[in-house]
């Protein structure tokens, strides 16, 4: 058996891992930056030592290696990443010694297996260098008792990810209060960007100057959080899209979850992230594992190359969507809990009218829900307001060639509901009774269950099985619509559960999916309340927020580009005044945003005059028509010489093709409004930019010369080079606020 690399170089066209393993403990990031695929072995031997420091006053005699999980023996004076002790208070600072590296390429059937230990004579040309697959590194602390095991998985589009592995080999409990993971940072990375956000305002961007000290992120819902940080990115001083060296990182967890960023006195910076455990959440007893989450990491110029490297990722997978987006209808704000048979046949008919594929009937449907005061865990249909079942609509929307959707909230429960009444044991509460008086506080009049019993995760995953097969549904919106407060198991005596139900609904989703592989499944959370890299590998396609205004949503769309790409990121033309901001939006506005997602209506359109019909038509053809371009195609999200003004797009791979949005926010107090710079283009190819106007045109639109002579409906614009649309820019089009206008570049060799 061979033994243990001293070096391991993680290379791809992206960016380079450089581990230093010769300390012969816990692995030492000694890089993480740009690829070095140039590079000898030499060259990254001279890199591993250079970065070594040299002490410096009141420091200890040597360096020390920090790992990935730095620790207390090894003089680490910044925020712990593992800490946890026995009963009896031993163990709480273990050592430990490499052991094992098992590195799988992705082309390979067989593992190399390094497990012979470091040793003294061992030369310095001990290297392994990978461009993809995963690596396994283990250690052992044989005086604690403790076995740490890191999982690196490397990605070919540019992210790698890691996690880790706590397994407790002695006979006596161990509890674990925290284990994460610490990846270091330059000096020149001082500015720190993530997002914050509320109900109905999620991922609203945020920057932050890192000084001297720990900035520290913590999300305690139980959920992802409508303020989650998303990537949390750390870069040299005003990184913008296009701009500037970052470094992110990502906690994929839809439980409690914490991110840091962390600068100190000896000129150490690093990032890290962890789960958030309650007290005596995690007691490994013998032989035991806990897991950390996935942490996805990327190094990128610009945030633009950081969420194209993700998209790209994404679109790798195996359980990527691959068909065609269906335009989807969701009836909520078309009917709320007022459901009729013959008035949503009539909506489904006008919805198949204008080209819609997907109808979705929302909240109502099941046994006593005729509000949210009672019903949730009832997942029977209910026979006063279906006498004859969800049948007749079912079959109805499948004969006009739609697909047919239902809402779910299977993780809530109303304590008016034969399921809380029979089962008050079921619900999540940390006072170890089922005495409905000591449960949590309400919230949205509701409590919630806990997968993490078995009988109660089997009632749940029949239910839904049942309703899928009788109904033949096609895509479920599963809600998820509050914090989890006090949430303990009874069957623990109330010990705290949030880690078990997170990792409970994971595998609800997982089995649903493998019962019915052609089910579709829409992370909602009142919105964008659980939206993580993990909820996605689970679902197809996430609700981004209860606010469907376009002007609130475009701030939120391009935040969430960060994190995943247009195609799973619900985007539907709400009605004319929007229900949680009151503001009036044309269509142009509405459609004209949607488009730049998996594109869907949550408007009444019975209420529709005949024309604005006519128009959501028009927009349904052209996403229609546009999406395979869309969903594959790279985002850019392009700087404007005015704040009121936001310009963002998609551009083909190839570069051949690409579509712009301009949006209007307020007046400007200059006009005109300086130069429109289209950028994402081959700099070196000839483009035709044209704007396109779908339906009417946006109100107060003064169109300068280079929109050229009308054709038809739309205009012949402008030929000019990618370099001169980039840096040189066309003349800005005037129009009233809340406006949208769509512009068109195409490749005159094409």
């Amino acid at each position: 058996m061979a033994h243990i690399p001293t070096i391991v170089h993680i290379c791809t066209q992206k960016l380079s891992v450089v581990l230093d393993l010769s300390f012969g403990a816990l692995p030492r990031i000694a890089y993480w930056g740009h690829s070095l695929q140039s590079s000898t072995f030499a060259d990254i031997h001279s890199l591993v030592v250079a970065t070594r420091e040299t002490p410096d006053g009141n420091q200890p005699n040597a360096f020390e290696s920090w790992g990935i999980t730095p620790l207390e023996g090894d003089w680490w004076p910044g925020r712990a990443a593992l800490r946890g002790v026995r009963a009896n208070g031993i163990n709480w600072s273990p050592r430990f010694e490499l052991i094992k590296l098992k590195y799988q390429a992705n082309n390979s059937a067989e593992p190399a297996i390094y497990s012979k230990p470091i040793s003294s004579s061992q030369k310095a040309e001990s290297y392994l260098e990978i461009n993809s697959g995963t690596l396994e590194i283990t250690a052992i602390s044989h005086i604690s008792h403790l076995e740490l095991r890191y999982d690196i998985e490397v990605f070919t589009q540019g992210p790698w990810r890691i996690r880790c592995h706590l397994k407790n080999t002695a006979s006596t409990e161990y509890h674990l209060h925290e284990l994460g993971i610490v990846l270091p940072l330059p000096l020149e990375a001082n500015e720190i960007l993530d997002t914050a956000g509320r109900w109905g305002k999620e991922r609203t961007e945020q920057r932050t100057h890192l000084n001297i000290g720990c900035w520290i992120r913590e999300c305690n819902h139980g959920r992802t959080g409508f303020d989650a940080p998303g990537f949390t990115f750390v870069g040299t001083p005003s990184f913008d899209y296009s701009t500037g060296e970052i470094w992110g990182l990502h906690n994929a967890w839809s439980g409690n979850h914490r991110v840091w960023v962390e600068r100190m006195l000896n000129g150490v910076q690093v990032i890290g992230a962890s789960e958030i455990l309650a007290p005596g959440e995690i007691i490994l007893g013998a032989e035991e594992s806990y897991s950390t989450p996935w942490f996805y990491a990327c190094y990128a110029y610009g945030l633009d190359d950081a969420a194209q490297q993700v998209h790209q990722w994404y679109r790798s997978r195996k359980n990527h969507p691959r068909t065609p987006r269906p335009v989807t209808l969701n009836v909520w704000e078309a009917v709320y809990y007022d459901q009729d048979l013959e008035h949503l046949k009539t909506l489904a008919k006008t919805a198949a009218d204008i080209g819609v594929e997907r109808f979705v009937l929302d909240d109502g449907w099941f046994l006593g829900r005729r509000n949210d005061c009672a019903g949730l865990g009832d997942w029977y249909v209910d026979p006063e307001v279906w006498p004859d079942g969800l049948a007749p609509l079912a079959d109805y929307v499948r004969e006009l060639g739609m697909d047919f959707g239902l809402w779910f909230e299977p993780e809530m429960v109303n304590e008016n509901s034969h399921l809380a009444r029979n089962h008050p044991e079921w619900i999540l509460a940390s006072q170890g009774s089922s005495d409905i008086s000591q449960l949590p506080r309400r919230w949205r009049n509701q409590q919630v269950l806990n997968l993490s019993l078995q009988p109660a995760y089997v009632y749940i995953r029949d239910r839904i099985d049942t309703l899928i097969r009788q109904y033949d549904i096609a895509f479920i919106k599963w809600d998820h619509n509050r914090d989890l407060i006090d949430a303990g198991t009874t069957a623990k005596g109330g010990a705290p559960a949030v880690h078990d139900q997170t990792l409970a609904i994971y595998r609800l989703m997982d089995e649903l999916k493998a019962l019915h592989p052609s089910l579709e499944i829409e992370s909602c959370s009142s919105g964008g309340g659980r939206v993580d890299f993990e909820i996605l590998q689970h679902t197809d396609r996430f609700w981004a927020s209860d606010c469907i205004d376009p002007v609130e949503r475009l701030p939120m769309m391009r935040a969430y580009a960060q994190i995943a790409p247009p195609e799973l990121l619900g985007a539907h033309v709400a009605s004319p005044f929007s229900q949680t901001t009151g503001r009036y939006s044309p269509l142009s506005m509405r459609a004209g945003t949607a488009i730049f997602g998996s594109f869907g209506i949550e408007w009444d359109i019975l209420s529709a005059s005949d024309a604005e019909r006519a128009e959501l038509a028009q927009w349904i053809k052209f996403y229609k028509e546009n999406r395979s371009f869309l969903h594959t195609g790279k985002v850019i999200r392009c700087a404007t010489p005015d704040p009121t003004l936001s310009l963002h797009a998609v551009v083909s791979a190839d570069c051949s093709r690409a579509l712009y949005q301009l949006t209007t926010h307020d007046r400007s107090a200059i006009s005109p409004r300086g130069k429109l710079k289209f950028t994402g283009l081959d700099p070196h190819r000839q483009y035709r930019l044209r704007p396109l106007i779908i339906g009417e045109e946006p109100k107060g639109l003064i169109k300068p010369p280079w929109f050229s002579t009308p054709e038809g409906s739309h205009s012949s614009g402008i030929v000019a080079t990618g370099e001169v649309l980039a840096y040189a820019g066309v003349a800005t089009p005037r129009m009233y606020p809340d406006q949208s206008l769509l512009f068109e570049a195409t490749a005159e060799d094409c």
